[in-house]
């Protein structure tokens, strides 16, 4: 069985294509193929409310590349998942609906209490009966998730992201709001383990030369590598740190927001695992065509 999920997000694009084969009644996931384009669409909505005609040309030809691809792997099921940028564009639902009308891609344009459903399907593995925070840090919006005895207890998105950030366009209100949240939900815990998802945390977690089999930061280290990004310039990020471009300018205000909900859920750990929506959606498409399987 093959896979393909792509990720259209306001700082990046992404396509995950994966073998599901099942040996010995078990179900193993290889990764075929896996794409990430740095077309920033989160810039372009949050300033000026749409998608330019530049990045518009430059997305669909990027979709009509990501359908060759899909279709020379022969993939027997796909989903095709659009966050904030486009969720917010004006034109957003129109350049979506040429994709489908001329390449043959349907995008799902997603909320954000959707988005938050796909990522956990990721996440799962690593929640227990402790009470969790899980922090979704994008370029355009922030989810967040409560969990408490392996159940979800509250969540709400905020338009809280790193590329929002750039141009600081994130009002104290909002950020009173968000931390509030937190605060309500979580006041009376204690020992609260955040999980944090994102390109950006992933990054700091790097950063951090982790050892070996260790997939979780202290809220100490990810202020440290904080301090450490901020030490350098844009363009030293670039070249002595062997940043990305769209990766460079987004790193800080990204593990700006991580700290400030960790702070606010008095949390001193965070488990960093590597997932994101385009894993989530993953494990959609294995359920749906596993239960059609059982149809059959």
């Amino acid at each position: 069985m093959k896979l393909a999920a792509v990720d259209i997000g306001s700082n990046a694009i992404r396509l995950q294509i994966t073998n599901v084969i099942q040996y010995e009644g078990k179900y193993n996931f290889k990764k075929l193929e896996y794409l990430r384009f740095p077309l920033r669409l989160g810039k372009d909505v949050f300033n000026h409310k749409q998608i330019s005609e530049l990045n518009k040309r430059k997305f669909t030809e990027l979709m009509r590349a990501f359908k060759i691809l899909i279709d020379l792997y022969e993939v027997d099921d796909c989903m095709v998942c659009a966050t904030s940028a486009m969720r917010e564009s004006s034109n957003g639902k129109e350049i979506a609906e040429w994709v489908k009308n001329e390449i043959g891609l349907k995008i799902h344009i997603i909320d954000g209490n959707r988005e938050a459903e796909l990522i956990n399907k990721a996440l799962y593995s690593y929640i227990d009966n402790r009470t969790y925070l899980h922090i979704d840090v994008g370029g355009g919006s922030t989810e967040l998730n409560i969990y408490k005895r392996s159940q979800k207890t509250a969540s709400r998105s905020f338009k809280i992201g790193s590329v929002r950030s750039i141009d600081e366009k994130i009002t104290a209100s909002l950020w009173r709001k968000m931390k509030s949240f937190i605060i309500d939900n979580l006041s009376q815990e204690h020992h609260v383990i955040c999980i944090g998802t994102g390109g950006n945390i992933n990054k700091v977690f790097e950063l951090s030369n982790p050892r070996k089999n260790k997939r979780f930061l202290e809220l100490t280290k990810i202020k440290e590598i904080q301090e450490y990004l901020e030490s350098f310039s844009y363009d030293e990020r670039i070249h002595r740190l062997n940043l990305n471009e769209d990766r460079a300018d987004v790193i800080i205000p990204a593990t700006k927001i991580y700290t400030a909900a960790m702070e606010a859920a008095n949390s001193k750990k965070m488990i960093v695992p590597d997932v994101g929506l385009k894993d989530g959606v993953m494990n959609f498409l294995f359920e749906r065509n596993l239960n059609r399987e059982k149809i059959k």
